[in-house]
């Protein structure tokens, strides 16, 4: 692994359970934490956030090392994984903590995610507009503890077979050229 310094990414894509398990396979992903960001609660709880009044997202911070994967491959892999034309929703999961969010660290962030929007946009990748949100970084409040790796520990639960694997492999496929060696 390179050893220069790590940058951080934050994004909201559905349930933070999908998005970790995508992103932690991809090489120069050194970590993906789920958390809340984006409302106004100062101590979100999953329960609290579950029933939409908090104003949180469910968001993954990823810490990632530009020399191998740069920002431009993150964003590609976060539209590839969801679906950024569902306002507060990710297929069966609804509410404002499923929304569609990238939240940016910095000018250079911002400026890429909305070059990206509408790039996909002009191309029209999608039939819908895309409804993503663009906000700077706030507050990142980490998930408990038994949401991190969820999917890794949890492969045989339902939701996780029926709605976590298909985005996990879609990402695999996708990007095969770009996964950790296992």
């Amino acid at each position: 692994m390179s050893s220069s310094p790590t940058a951080l990414a934050t994004l909201a894509g559905g349930c933070f359970w999908c998005t970790e398990a995508a992103f932690e396979q991809l090489a120069g992903v050194v970590s993906v934490l789920p958390g809340y960001m984006g409302g106004h609660d100062p101590a979100p709880t999953y329960e609290a956030v579950c029933r939409g009044g908090t104003g949180h997202a469910e968001v993954v911070q990823i810490a990632f090392d530009p020399a191998i994967i740069d920002y431009d491959t993150l964003l590609t892999a976060f539209f590839t994984i969801h679906d950024p034309t569902t306002l507060n929703r990710q297929g069966h999961d609804v509410g404002t903590q499923y929304r569609s969010a990238i939240y940016c660290h910095d000018d250079a962030q911002r400026a890429a995610a909305e070059a990206m929007i509408a790039r996909l946009t002009a191309e029209g990748v999608w039939s819908a507009p895309i409804v993503t949100e663009v906000s700077p970084a706030a507050s990142f409040f980490v998930a408990e503890a038994y949401h991190h790796q969820y999917f890794r520990r949890n492969p045989q639960q339902a939701y996780c077979m029926a709605v976590v694997a298909p985005k996990a492999m879609k990402l695999r496929r996708v990007f095969a050229e770009r996964l950790k060696a296992d």
